[in-house]
């Protein structure tokens, strides 16, 4: 077990320092990063002194090892446009990040969960065949697409949902979203929706087929208990790296859904910052998600092995 978790941890730092090397390089990729950081109307002297502020005038190797110092300290540099830490914008919006990625997973499982569950239990019925049927279709309508769709019908049409921006209301002493989370929540949820849908499908209908299943209704137990003690259980242990992988996806890839509905999180600063070229914010941004997504997948792994202890011996 030990070993496990010390491996896991070791890939785990080894991928994190790989995406503080793209990071960096980002910066570079491109070309010269301060000319694309300062205005057309910039004198080449006033290019040149920019170029030594910022330390780009000494060999690209110097610049990574000072980097890398830098960013395990949590200083990213400046913002151009906010003029403020990097890092401080991006911890400033992770609050309505992690309320929009955490309501969209609460749907996508409690709707992908439950179709699943309801293919997997009536195999090559016409149920099952609607439950693929939505899991399909889930995966592939364009988050994008559909976030503009429901705008247009319940926002602009109907009028039951604000069209952008987040609003919050108090209850005792915390913050909490209202209806203004509902539509990019629930637009962020269908590819995960779709994903978990199948994977419920396939391991109930896996889990159905084994023989203590099968001893268990030879017995005369009653099909809730079933249910209950022996398929539902086993069906949930390969869905939590499922739910963990998604919930860092969901963290991720939002950077559409937060743009169209002008909700103020880490994906719609990303793309201000990269529409500024505002390049010390992308790489701050760019690294704290890239820090969370690593992290959430240590965590469903050791939580894998604490569930099913086979995984420790592999």
């Amino acid at each position: 077990m030990l070993k496990y978790l010390l491996s896991r941890m070791f890939y785990s730092v080894a991928l994190l320092f790989g995406v503080l090397f793209l990071v960096f390089m980002l910066l570079h990729i491109t070309g010269d990063p301060v000319s694309l950081m300062v205005s057309r109307h910039a004198t080449p002297a006033e290019i040149e002194a920019l170029r030594q502020e910022l330390g780009f005038d000494r060999p690209l190797l110097v610049q990574f090892a000072e980097f890398v110092k830098n960013a395990l300290q949590g200083d990213f540099g400046r913002s151009f446009r906010y003029r403020q830490p990097a890092m401080d914008l991006v911890v400033q919006r992770i609050p309505a990040t992690i309320e929009l990625a955490s309501v969209a997973l609460f749907m996508a499982i409690l709707m992908g969960v439950t179709i699943g569950i309801l293919g997997g239990s009536n195999p090559n019925t016409a149920l099952d065949s609607i439950a693929r049927g939505l899991g399909l279709l889930g995966q592939t309508i364009p988050t994008f697409w559909l976030g503009l769709i429901l705008i247009i019908i319940f926002s602009l049409n109907l009028g039951w949902f604000p069209a952008y921006g987040r609003e919050t209301f108090k209850f005792i002493g915390l913050t909490l979203p209202n209806k203004s989370i509902i539509l990019p929540a629930f637009a962020l949820s269908l590819f995960t929706t779709g994903q978990l849908a199948r994977f419920t499908r396939s391991a109930v209908l896996e889990v159905m087929n084994e023989e203590y299943v099968t001893t268990a209704r030879s017995k005369g137990l009653k099909k809730m208990r079933i249910y209950s003690r022996y398929i539902l259980k086993n069906s949930a242990i390969p869905l939590i790296s499922i739910i963990g992988v998604q919930f860092s996806y969901l963290l991720s890839g939002s950077i559409y859904i937060e743009t169209i509905f002008s909700w103020p999180g880490l994906g719609n600063l990303l793309a201000e910052a990269v529409s500024t070229r505002d390049f010390f914010l992308v790489q701050a941004t760019a690294f704290f998600t890239s820090f969370v997504v690593i992290g959430l997948h240590l965590v469903t792994d050791i939580i894998y092995m604490l569930v099913d202890p086979r995984i420790r011996y592999r």
